[in-house]
């Protein structure tokens, strides 16, 4: 068996003794990432009884545990991604890449005709490290977000997508401050510190 590098090592013992790890593990979430999207729907009042929610890039499904239990059973979420994901109660999974016209005619099936009251995603591109690569990759998946969000939202419908800061992010806040009335960046608690990653909240599609 290979011995793990240092690298590895450093990053596994920050990732066990991470405060959000530990309570994750504790509170039976299936990921750290649902800290954020607590904290981000305390501050902005995202989610209701009732809603109907989409998650984008849902897997392994700690955003889409906290939108299930945030909206109860006369609401609905959808989840979606590109790879498997351990079934969730109460939430609809959609597998594949919503690009595929297939995959996003069963998305918008599974929706049913709903009015959407919230897009969410907390994608990120797979990182090959360099930064010229990854970030245009990330912003390209933010567009995609707002591309789906304006097409499914009901007129007064919010999006929350995670963004990395870099280049393409000020044309994509600008974008985003066209379609609805209000956008806000957050940088939960629980989004490590060196992480270029902020969250964009944007509440109020505009007809």
């Amino acid at each position: 068996m290979a011995k793990r590098s240092k690298t590895s090592n450093k990053w596994l013992e920050e990732h066990f003794s991470d405060e959000f790890v530990q309570r994750a593990q504790q509170e039976g979430y299936r990921s750290r990432a649902s800290f954020k999207l607590l904290e981000l729907n305390e501050k902005d009042r995202l989610i209701k009884p009732g809603m109907t929610v989409v998650d984008l890039g849902a897997a392994p499904g700690g955003w889409s545990q906290i939108a299930a239990e945030l909206v109860g059973h006369t609401g609905k979420v959808v989840a979606l991604d590109i790879l498997e994901m351990d079934p969730v109660p109460d939430v609809d999974f959609v597998l594949g890449d919503f690009q595929e016209e297939s995959v996003l005619n069963e998305l918008m099936s599974v929706i049913d005709g709903r009015p959407v009251d919230l897009v969410m995603s907390d994608m990120a591109p797979n990182t090959s490290g360099v930064k010229a690569i990854d970030q245009p990759r990330s912003i390209y998946l933010c567009e995609l977000t707002l591309e789906l969000a304006l097409s499914v939202l009901k007129p007064g419908g919010n999006m929350v997508v995670k963004v990395f800061q870099g280049e393409g992010f000020d044309e994509y806040l600008r974008a985003c401050r066209q379609s609805f009335t209000r956008v806000v960046s957050r940088k939960p608690e629980a989004s490590r510190n060196r992480s270029r990653e902020i969250y964009l909240v944007a509440q109020g599609r505009r007809i």
